[in-house]
């Protein structure tokens, strides 16, 4: 799952180690803008260099995987993100260059005018 959002503030991060080895958790809030707006809590693991990237105030598409897990009775929600792309402005279009508009072509002779059948049929 992929949305756009800002970021709103940069959790200090957690270290410990596992039997697997060393690890690093850490967690950014991000504003998603909307009539609305919501923040979303995402956490980043053992991508320590993506989050030393981030900007607070800064927009940002971001990919996460969303899992939810039961434990004794309650469940919890998990977002990690696995991708975070700072946000492409768009290129204004621009138009081409074109004559002004001028006044309307005029199709009818002034001696035939009374008489001009423009339709096709």
């Amino acid at each position: 799952m992929e949305f756009e959002g800002v970021v709103y503030k940069i959790m200090p991060a957690t270290k410990g180690t596992s039997a697997r080895g060393d690890w690093q958790r850490q967690e950014v809030i991000f504003e998603m803008p909307s009539e609305f707006s919501r923040k979303v809590c995402v956490t980043f693991f053992n991508k320590e260099s993506e989050v030393a990237r981030l900007k607070e105030g800064a927009t940002y598409t971001v990919s996460v995987n969303i899992e939810s897990r039961e434990y004794n009775g309650r469940w919890y929600t998990d977002v990690r993100a696995w991708r975070v792309q700072p946000k492409q402005e768009a290129a204004p279009a621009s138009m081409p260059d074109m004559p002004p508009v001028g006044e309307e072509p005029s199709y009818t002779s002034s001696a035939a005018s009374a008489e001009v059948d423009d339709l096709p049929f």
